[in-house]
């Protein structure tokens, strides 16, 4: 790194994950320490939280860390203890969750959940720096984020999100494909609502390289096979490989904190967090919305026109983030 290099260091900030022995996990870490998230002169100190079950493979995926000489890793510590994975963070990957199994419907998964959650956001808030930044993404992650936020009293409950960014990134990724650009072309569209097959890619103010979205596509691709590819992306990734979209998720992870922390530089992102009445969706709801990011600060964009297709789409997201809402009320 040389002289200049090492003068040009901050001090290290530490940054917690869950469930880091996982495949989002394993996939997430090395881009953390390689400084893909939080700049290339901010050390890290990455704080690595498993259940007791894991606790043998993180073990091994420390040693792999360590093996990779990360010039920004400082140091890192391995725990199944909560409040020593986010004893001091400055930034929080929930990533740990129960999966869903074929058996599970979404009320089912919300409820097996909960309780983890629950005890993660006691422990943020007894521990955690007071100005944390929390990324929410284990599944159902907006109920998820929702109930750590409710249950982390002292810390504001803006600082807790949930992860739209794969869902953006998949929008992306196929309108690129359709239009015959690379992804780097295309601008500004980005999700409403919750993170499952009801969330909506809006894409009246993308761009193609500089040309309306809404120009470049007809709205039968749009609001057919575009909508119902990026719903349906996770289910289809599993088919094909026959296991979930880590590296995908990870990837996603790393583009929500990386813009959260570093600024979006004025681009549309997608962020889930607690609605404040926005478009008239409930407040607390945890609620994808367009955002911008600077300063470390999120700002939702609020005047943005909304048709009655849009109106529509909000609405069923409204409806079923309700009624996970109700069904974990127990535990907010």
């Amino acid at each position: 790194m040389g002289d200049e290099g090492e003068r040009n260091m901050r001090p290290p900030i530490r940054v917690a994950v869950t469930g880091a022995a996982g495949n989002i996990g394993y996939a997430l870490l090395w881009r953390i320490a390689s400084g893909d998230c939080f700049g290339k002169n901010q050390p890290i100190i990455l704080q690595l939280l498993e259940i007791p079950p894991g606790m043998q493979r993180l073990e091994g995926v420390v040693m792999e860390l360590r093996d990779s000489a990360f010039p920004l890793l400082h140091d890192i510590i391995g725990t199944e203890d909560s409040s020593l994975a986010f004893k001091d963070a400055d930034a929080i990957f929930l990533v740990g969750s129960r999966p869903r199994t074929k058996d599970m419907d979404r009320a089912d998964l919300v409820a097996a959940n909960g309780p983890i959650f629950v005890g993660q956001g006691k422990a943020i808030n007894m521990v955690a720096s007071r100005n944390v930044k929390v990324v929410t993404v284990g599944n159902p992650c907006n109920t998820n984020a929702l109930i750590a936020s409710a249950n982390a009293t002292d810390i504001p409950s803006q600082q807790f999100t949930a992860m739209t960014r794969l869902d953006q990134n998949r929008a992306m990724g196929q309108m690129a494909l359709h239009a015959n650009v690379t992804p780097a072309k295309v601008l500004d569209v980005f999700i409403w609502g919750n993170h499952s097959n009801t969330m909506y890619p809006d894409p009246r103010f993308a761009t193609i390289d500089g040309r309306k979205a809404t120009d470049v596509f007809d709205s039968e691709w749009l609001q057919g096979p575009f909508l119902e590819t990026v719903a349906t992306r996770g289910k289809a990734i599993i088919v094909s490989r026959g296991a979930s979209s880590a590296a995908s998720a990870a990837s996603a992870a790393v583009d929500h904190m990386r813009d959260w922390w570093q600024g979006s530089n004025g681009r549309i992102v997608s962020i889930a967090l607690p609605s404040e009445g926005w478009y008239g969706v409930p407040k607390g709801l945890v609620f994808s919305f367009p955002c911008t990011c600077e300063a470390g600060k999120i700002k939702v964009i609020e005047d943005l026109p909304i048709d009655s297709y849009t109106q529509l789409k909000i609405d069923e997201n409204i409806a079923a983030l309700l009624e996970e809402r109700e069904a974990v009320s127990d535990l907010l």
